[in-house]
């Protein structure tokens, strides 16, 4: 199949049918986040607020209101072979990479490590540009160890002689010490390191899908920006809520999607639009 010249793409298949479809070194970036094998299933509700004679809750001038349970989703993220389930992935995405493309893998703790020799082998040592640490600081704490409050990015580039990297396009940070620095660059801000600091998708904000373990825009623009020109194809086939296809199109960059839960698909298709891309199963391929 082509991708030149047609319409944005969200699959709703299998990623391991729908890859070796894809063709060969057609992908300026590759990210996915795939379940993280916690061993639970991940399950949000939705809630809205709705005004009612008979709500419990009261607001503005004694209206009442009640609150209104939506639409469940979930996945299990349980495996008994993970890497028998990932491995044979991510060879089809180092042949769909192109030769001066990036791909970045979203994990945590528990597989990061097994990760990192995993794509040691399949790229080449020398491949391994970056590990990125986003931390943020939300929900649960234990007092039994140090809360885990990050995810782990590991990013590999295709060839580390010619790859992308386009520092300049990259939304500055704050200076943690400005005034050590001068008034022109404390203006202008610094390149971000390898350590991310940035929220959680507001359980309250625009972005909020109601899709669990969605990622926020902040971090895959961060991705885009760097690792892509505008005008690239894209690819996320863990695609989930289409977070990364909602910053490709921001951005002027081109998206094909995956995904085989039918959750993930109708959220993908309200958020970004079911007149603005091309919804497909393996049938209609």
């Amino acid at each position: 199949m082509e991708l030149d010249g047609g319409p944005d793409l969200i699959y709703a298949a299998d990623n391991a049918a729908v890859l070796p479809l894809l063709p060969d070194r057609a992908f300026g970036l590759i990210y996915l986040d795939p379940p993280f094998n916690t061993g639970r299933a991940q399950v949000r509700r939705s809630m809205r607020t709705v005004r009612s004679a008979g709500g419990n809750r009261v607001g503005f001038r004694g209206q009442t209101y009640e609150n209104v349970l939506g639409r469940v989703t979930a996945y299990d993220d349980v495996f008994g072979d993970y890497w028998a389930y990932l491995e044979p992935r991510l060879e089809q995405l180092w042949r769909l990479l192109a030769d001066d493309g990036t791909l970045y893998l979203h994990l945590d703790y528990r597989e990061v490590h097994y990760a990192k020799v995993l794509l040691d082998a399949l790229f080449g040592r020398d491949c391994f540009l970056n590990e990125i640490i986003w931390a943020y600081d939300f929900g649960a704490r234990t007092k039994r160890r140090w809360p885990a409050k990050h995810d782990n990015i590991l990013v590999y580039v295709k060839d580390p002689a010619n790859y992308v990297f386009d520092a300049e396009a990259v939304d500055r940070e704050p200076y943690m010490a400005p005034g050590l620095v001068g008034p022109d660059k404390a203006a202008r801000g610094k390149l971000p390191t390898d350590v991310w600091w940035h929220t959680i998708v507001s359980p309250t904000g625009r972005e909020k899908t109601g899709y669990p373990t969605q990622k926020p825009e902040g971090v895959l623009r961060r991705i885009v920006q760097a690792s892509s020109r505008p005008g690239d194809w894209v690819l996320d086939c863990f695609a989930g809520s289409g977070t990364l296809g909602a910053v490709a199109r921001s951005l002027d960059r081109r998206f094909v999607l995956v995904d085989s839960n039918p959750e993930a698909v109708t959220v993908m298709r309200a958020r970004l639009g079911p007149d603005r891309v091309d919804v497909r199963t393996l049938a209609g391929t």
